[in-house]
C-alpha cells in the first residue's frame, strides 16, 4: 500500500513533495496520457525525453504505481535536466519553493501545447488523404476532407480555471463588462485571526472574493449623463467616481490547487512565516463561490418567490440559516461549511456523504481532498513533506483509497485523516467528485 519515495538530490525537498501531490491526482494523469499521445506515434523515442509533459508523465505514473518499478527510491532529476531545456534554471542547492515550481510546470505545459500546431500541415498528405479522425468531417473548397484537432489541444491542463472581476459604479449603479483572467492556482492569504474563534478555509475564500472599493476610477455612464446635461455640445471632463469591485470563479478547474499565503512581514519589513492552523476539510464545496450570469429582473422575481415558498433543507421558514463566524455573500444557501464540519461528515472510506447532501440541494462544485503539501522551518530554512492518498488497488483502479500516506523524501509511511486534517497546509490539491445526476447527463451528452 506505499509508494515509491523520492532521493534528495540537495535541498530538492520542494520538487519531491510537489510531485507526489500531483501524483495524487487522477484527472492530471489521464490529461497528460492524452497529451503525450501523438508523441508516440509521430516523435522518435530519443527525442521524447525533450518533453515536459513525457517526463512528468513518466515520474507521476511510477509515483502512482502505475508503472512497474523495483527501485523504492526515485531519482527526479530528469525533471530538472528537462526544465534547463526550457531556459528554467533552478538551482538544487538553494532554498526553493514548492508553490513557484507548480507554476512552472503549468506554464511550461501551456508554451509547450502553444508550440504544437493546432491543424494538419499542408504537406501531411497521408494526414489529409486518410484521416485518422471520421467522425464529422470539415468540408472545404476543395472537396475534400480535414481532421479535428485533437481534444487534448483544445482543453486546457485540469488545473485551469478563470476568475470574474466585476466592477459597479456606486455612484450611478452601472456595471462594467465582467473582465475574465485565467488562474492555475488559488493564492489566498490568511485574514487576521480573531482570539477564540479557528481560523478556517472558509474565511480565506471569502476574503478572497470579498468586494473592495476602487477610487478614482473614470465612469463612462456618468461621464454620459453628465454630457446630456449640458447644452451646445460643450466638452466635460470625466467623471471619476468611486467603483466596487467584486471576485468570483467563472470556471472551476477539475483539479483545484489552493495556496495558503504564509509569507507576511514586520513592521521593519523583514519577512515572517504565519504558523496558524487553517482548518479544512475531506470535503470542499465551491458552490457559493462560483460566478452566475446575471438573469432578469423578472426571473429573479419568480425565482425569489418560489424559494420562499419551498423550505430546503439548511433553512428556517425559507431563509437560509448563516453558519457562525462566516460571513455568507447575499443570496446563497450554504450547505456545508469548509473547514468546520462535524467530525460525523468525515467518512474513512474515502466516499463523500451523500446523506449530508439531499438530492433537491446536492452541490454541483464538490471536491475531494488528494494531497497536502506541508512546510516546516521558517522563511530562510525549512522542509517540504507531503501527505497523499494511496493509490487505488488493481482490483478497483477506479476507487478512491481512503489511506493516507506521510511522505519525506525517500521516507514513506501510512497516515490518518485525523492526521491530515491537523497540518498546517501550505499546498491544497482537491479533485472534483461529480455526483451520479451529473454522471449521467455527461454520458447523456457524450452519446449525442
Amino acid at each position: 500500500g506505499l509508494v515509491p519515495g523520492l532521493l534528495n538530490l540537495g535541498n530538492t525537498c520542494f520538487m519531491n513533495s510537489l510531485l507526489q501531490g500531483l501524483s495524487s491526482c487522477p484527472s492530471f494523469i489521464k490529461w497528460l496520457e492524452e497529451f503525450t499521445a501523438q508523441y508516440k506515434t509521430e516523435q522518435s523515442q530519443s527525442t521524447e525525453h525533450q518533453y515536459l509533459s513525457v517526463t512528468l508523465l513518466r515520474l507521476l505514473r511510477a509515483l502512482s504505481c502505475q508503472e512497474a518499478t523495483e527501485d523504492d527510491v526515485l531519482d527526479a532529476s530528469c525533471l530538472l535536466e528537462v526544465l534547463r531545456v526550457y531556459r528554467w534554471q533552478i538551482s538544487s542547492f538553494e532554498e526553493q519553493d514548492a508553490h513557484e515550481l507548480f507554476h512552472v510546470l503549468t506554464s511550461s505545459l501551456e508554451d509547450e501545447r502553444d508550440r504544437q500546431p493546432r491543424v494538419t500541415h499542408l504537406f501531411d498528405v497521408h494526414s489529409l488523404e486518410q484521416p485518422e479522425i471520421t467522425q464529422k468531417q470539415i468540408s472545404c473548397r476543395t472537396r475534400g476532407s480535414l481532421p479535428l484537432v485533437s481534444n487534448h489541444w483544445k482543453s486546457p491542463h485540469p488545473f485551469h480555471g478563470r476568475l470574474t472581476s466585476n466592477m459597479v459604479c456606486k455612484h450611478c449603479e452601472h456595471q462594467s463588462p465582467v473582465r475574465y483572467d485565467t488562474f492555475d492556482s488559488l493564492s489566498l492569504s490568511i485574514p487576521a485571526t480573531v482570539w477564540g474563534r479557528p481560523m478556517t478555509l472558509d474565511h480565506c475564500l471569502h476574503h478572497f472574493i470579498s468586494s473592495e472599493s476602487v477610487k478614482d476610477v473614470v465612469c463612462d455612464n456618468c461621464t454620459k449623463i453628465q454630457a446630456e446635461g449640458i447644452l451646445n455640445g460643450q466638452s466635460i471632463e470625466n467623471q471619476r467616481t468611486t467603483f466596487v469591485k467584486q471576485l468570483k470563479l467563472g470556471k472551476l478547474p477539475q483539479c483545484l490547487c489552493i495556496h495558503l499565503q504564509r509569507l507576511s512581514w514586520s513592521n521593519q519589513g523583514t519577512p515572517l512565516k504565519r504558523h496558524e492552523h487553517v482548518q479544512f476539510n475531506e470535503f470542499l464545496i465551491m458552490d457559493i463561490y462560483k460566478y452566475h450570469v446575471p438573469v432578469h429582473k423578472s426571473s429573479q422575481t419568480e425565482l425569489n418567490q418560489k424559494n420562499s415558498e419551498e423550505t430546503a433543507p439548511g433553512t428556517k421558514d425559507g431563509i437560509a440559516m448563516k453558519p457562525a463566524g462566516v460571513e455568507q455573500p447575499s443570496g446563497t444557501k450554504p450547505h456545508f461549511v469548509n473547514g468546520a464540519c462535524p467530525s460525523s461528515f468525515l467518512m474513512s472510506s474515502g466516499a463523500f456523504p451523500l446523506a449530508a447532501f439531499p438530492e433537491c440541494s446536492s452541490p454541483l462544485y464538490l471536491y475531494r481532498l488528494m494531497a497536502v503539501v506541508v512546510h516546516h522551518g521558517d522563511m530562510h530554512s525549512g522542509h517540504f513533506v507531503t501527505y497523499r492518498r494511496s493509490p487505488p488497488s488493481p482490483r478497483s483502479p477506479f476507487a478512491v483509497s481512503s489511506q493516507w500516506l506521510w511522505i519525506s523524501d525517500d521516507t514513506v509511511r501510512k497516515a490518518s485523516l485525523q492526521e491530515v486534517l491537523s497540518c498546517s497546509a501550505y499546498l491544497l490539491f482537491y479533485e472534483r467528485v461529480h455526483s451520479r445526476v451529473q454522471h449521467q447527463s455527461l454520458e447523456s451528452k457524450a452519446e449525442e
